[in-house]
């Protein structure tokens, strides 16, 4: 979505012939077959693992750290495994974000108008409020060590990427549409 807003700002007189219906399949395919191949990789690593005793995870999902907590058999391979994959998984996106808007705000920056501005902005400012909402949170889940948090924090943080952020993204996304802010306006006031 940032590559996206990233052309249609930074090239607009281009958008249509480089985000065209083919080039959308091929980027979604690319991403879709290379998370499918990480999480093959993932997931065989975790058969791998023997579990013993009591086989009740306190979380809300079957998440890698609280499985990892009940696992009997080394977990050495597994934590080799995640911290080869995941990096590349949790850095590439943020880059391409990054860069991304690094790009759009230049391009701000270089217009005239405010009115120009305003839209602009308005038309990025939502895929940024969702991503930063899940990043923030995915990454106080998996970056902050564990013994700093209580496992309530962590469950609660887990739920904030995993459901609030899904949850609000239509809300985000439609608070843009001038017919559904007029509708909200009236309702209220």
């Amino acid at each position: 979505m940032s590559y996206d807003r990233y052309v249609a700002i930074c090239n607009p007189l281009s958008y249509s012939s480089i985000m065209t219906n083919e080039y959308c399949v091929k980027l979604v395919i690319s991403y879709w077959l290379a998370v499918f191949f990480i999480e093959v990789i993932e997931t065989s690593s975790l058969l791998m693992i023997r579990f013993c005793g009591k086989n009740t995870i306190d979380h809300f999902f079957c998440d890698l750290v609280p499985l990892l907590e009940i696992a009997c058999s080394g977990t050495y391979l597994v934590g080799i495994v995640v911290s080869m994959v995941g990096p590349p998984i949790l850095v590439i996106p943020i880059i391409i974000i990054i860069v991304s808007y690094v790009n759009i705000i230049s391009t701000i920056l270089r217009m005239s108008s405010n009115i120009s501005r305003k839209k602009v902005f308005s038309t990025c400012s939502s895929h940024l409020i969702v991503v930063s909402i899940f990043y923030w949170t995915m990454f106080c889940v998996y970056l902050v060590p564990a013994k700093g948090q209580s496992l309530t924090i962590s469950k609660v943080l887990s739920l904030l990427y995993t459901v609030f952020t899904p949850f609000i993204n239509p809300i985000i996304y439609s608070l843009r549409n001038k017919d559904i802010m007029k509708v909200i306006q009236e309702r209220i006031f």
